[in-house]
């Protein structure tokens, strides 16, 4: 009579090394005490998205401010939803992020690291190896059932009102007899691999979760399919064989990955196998209607990583926000240690949140707007020319065509104690600055120029053309730059004041008619010359940029208009 062995004998007859030999070739790890082994185990089947990134970030700081280490795995054993280069770009994108791998997979033709293959579709002699372990001991079997099989167990489940799936009286293979299995395999049947589970879902299973503490969730009594008919393991299988033999110490996932987790509790503990710890991270949601809901690849641009790499958000401000989600002490500390790198912070699990973190866009911005502000004009320079030189080819020709020019222009208010802040992202310069080119400036229309002043919340008044004209002839007349930022203005608001623009607020108020406007207002018009709008950077340092031949020339230009 045959038995377990003979039947993992016969469904693996090129296996010939064992467990044992399996634990020599992974030894574990030799690390300090204390030192993290993450992971991030994407699918190759799209785009990164936000909350992958999320999660490889945290992982990828846990491990390096352990002493430890991360690593790449690519889970490819979906075939039917992989797209062919999504894994190296995947990896491409991490980097950008600065999420750069230990060991792992880093492109289809090259991994690095000595616990490989880091493809699971390499991987398959190690999946086997353990499965065959598993069918020698009674804990797994071939299920022979077709669909038609598992479609009727549906339907009784249904009927009876019982929790639905392969298990107890409704695993009608679970004990099927070893020589029957035996002759069907024999015969060509076709057959998927189950493990045989223990477990009872009466009962429930205790553990802890680095961030969430103590919990209890009910015993898995699945019989889950552990090979598929195609050979290439489950996830949950895959987990078992790549988590234990790769020494991962924490694995950290998002918390959609709980209600799984009685199920690898069982296979590890099945094996014998050290438990690996687990942290299950919020996921990142979203308000829609006053529901919160995950943000979702489908429905939100924002929810693929590639949606702020286009739009030119500084990678930096992005990971600081990203640092704001994973740690609710992450704003108080970096405030006070504005001088350092946020890879200074020490992440901790008791930081972080229970629940969904709110994705807010309107933080990301507010973030990457106070780190921009404080970049070098320089460094700034380089930064944007390599987002432009691959988003915006127009933008990217005039930067490369004069870089010093380009410079001045970011510096301006810039390296000072408060600087201004007037970008979020790479995209938000060329629309504020592009009036400094000449092409620009002379498409920009300027046959509708608003001369128009307010006089109150409501009101608004045409100013007299003459009044602009005298105003703007003799501001050129006494045009002088070679002063201070505070001299010019007060030089400015003696010529507006001539011409009824007043610097008294109150004064206006109280009687706008009495005057053409305020002497802001006078500015105002000077910057509708210089780039035909009234919000301008600072228009001293604009003028200064331009030089004088060219400032007179655009004032002339737009006097001719009046």
């Amino acid at each position: 009579m045959a038995d377990y062995k003979d039947l993992a004998e016969l469904i693996f007859p090129n296996i010939t090394e064992t467990l044992e030999d399996l634990e020599k070739k992974y030894p574990v790890r030799n690390l300090p005490e204390g030192a993290m082994v993450t992971r991030f185990a994407p699918s190759p089947t799209g785009f990164l998205h936000t909350g992958s990134l999320f999660t490889s970030l945290v992982s990828a700081r846990f491990a390096k401010q352990s002493g430890g280490v991360f690593y790449i795995r690519l889970e490819d054993t979906d075939t039917k939803r992989e797209i062919e280069g999504s894994g190296e770009s995947l990896v491409k994108q991490l980097a950008v992020f600065d999420v750069i791998p230990d060991e792992g997979y880093i492109s289809d033709s090259k991994e690095v690291g000595a616990y490989g293959p880091y493809k699971q579709s390499d991987r398959s002699s190690i999946y086997d190896t353990v499965i065959k372990y598993l069918i020698s001991i009674g804990r797994a079997y071939p299920c022979f059932a077709t669909q038609e099989e598992l479609a009727e167990l549906r339907k009784s489940q249904e009927a009876n009102k019982e929790i639905p799936g392969y298990y107890g009286k409704y695993a009608i293979y679970r004990d099927y007899p070893v020589d029957k299995a035996i002759e069907r395999i024999k015969n060509g049947d076709k057959y998927i691999i189950r493990f045989k589970s223990m477990g009872d879902h009466n009962n429930k299973v205790s553990f802890h979760d680095e961030i969430r503490g103590d919990l209890e969730l009910t015993q898995n009594d699945q019989d889950i399919v552990i090979r598929k008919g195609d050979g290439l393991p489950t996830y949950h299988f895959a987990h078992l064989c790549d988590d234990h033999f790769m020494h991962t110490t924490v694995v950290t996932r998002g918390e959609e990955w709980l209600p799984s987790l009685p199920i690898h509790l069982e296979l590890f503990d099945t094996m014998g196998f050290e438990r690996p710890k687990y942290a299950h991270f919020p996921v990142i949601m979203k308000v829609e209607n006053g529901n919160r809901r995950k943000l979702s690849k489908r429905k939100d641009s924002e929810a693929a990583t590639s949606y702020f790499l286009e739009k030119g958000y500084p990678k930096y401000g992005f990971i600081e926000y990203l640092l704001t989600i994973a740690n609710s002490n992450y704003e108080e500390w970096r405030n006070a240690n504005l001088d350092k790198s946020p890879y200074d912070f020490m992440l901790s699990f008791e930081k972080m949140s229970l629940d969904g973190a709110l994705f807010d866009l309107e933080k990301v911005e507010s973030i990457s707007k106070e780190r921009m502000a404080y970049r070098k004009a320089s460094d700034l320079c380089e930064e944007v020319l390599e987002w432009a030189n691959e988003y915006d080819k127009e933008f990217a020709a005039k930067i490369n065509a004069n870089k010093k020019f380009f410079t001045e222009i970011l510096n301006i208010e810039r390296e000072k104690d408060k600087p201004r802040k007037d970008y979020a992202k790479y995209s938000d310069i060329y629309p504020i600055i592009s009036f400094f080119y000449d092409d620009v400036y002379d498409s920009l229309d300027k046959d509708n120029l608003d001369f128009t002043v307010q006089v109150n919340k409501q009101e608004t008044k045409t100013v007299d053309s003459e009044a602009i004209k005298g105003f703007l002839n003799d501001y050129m007349a006494s045009y002088n730059l070679d002063v201070t930022e505070e001299e010019w203005f007060n030089n400015l608001k003696a010529t507006a004041e001539k011409y009824k623009f007043t610097g008294d607020r109150k004064a206006y108020k109280a009687n706008p008619n009495d005057y053409n406007g305020q002497v802001g207002d006078a500015a105002g018009f000077l910057r509708i010359c210089l780039a035909c709008r009234k919000n301008t950077p600072n228009i001293y340092y604009v003028q200064k940029i331009l030089g004088k031949e060219k400032v007179f020339a655009r004032i002339n230009t737009i006097l001719a208009k009046i």
